[in-house]
């Protein structure tokens, strides 16, 4: 059996995007609970030079819509970045899950080859479809979600590793 470029991204992001919206859930949950503002988590940043929480989840959905979107050949919807809430987060979200269940597997796959090109850092980077995917776009979005993940168990947020990976 084969993977194909569609199996490694669409579905991988689904899933865990819908993990980082239950994390999300139960932080805010955790907030309201331990009488804590919210935007002590929002806010919150492992290291002084890392982005807070909020830009963390933004980043990862930039990833997750960015990366079907190039490798389809389509452009990237752009977002505002002012969410500034859980609710907000939760949103943004929503709104990329279900920009990703636009895609279909005949969108994505035969990609491997399509040249994707991206600007960043004042640098031009190119990579082959699946050079992109397994080592741009995936490695990226879940390092942004770790991250998210690891901002609010720091700050006290009873979360576990089935939390990250999902299931049962």
């Amino acid at each position: 059996m084969t993977l194909s470029m569609y199996q490694a991204s669409v579905p991988v992001f689904l899933s865990m995007l819908e993990n980082l919206s239950n994390i999300l859930s139960r932080a805010e949950a955790d907030a309201t609970e331990r009488r804590i503002d919210p935007n002590i988590f929002l806010t919150a940043r492992l290291a002084p030079d890392m982005f807070a929480l909020a830009r963390q989840v933004q980043i990862a959905t930039d990833h997750a819509k960015g990366a079907p979107s190039r490798l389809a050949g389509r452009e990237v919807p752009r977002y505002e970045d002012t969410e500034a809430t859980f609710g907000e987060l939760q949103a943004r979200i929503e709104k990329t899950r279900n920009y990703l269940k636009t895609f279909e597997q005949k969108d994505i796959d035969g990609s491997e080859d399509r040249v994707i090109e991206i600007k960043g850092g004042g640098r031009l980077f190119s990579f082959s479809g699946a050079q992109y995917l397994l080592h741009y776009a995936l490695p990226n979005f879940y390092f942004h979600v770790t991250t998210a993940y690891d901002i609010l168990r720091h700050n006290g947020v009873d979360l576990h590793k089935r939390d990250f990976i999902g299931g049962s």
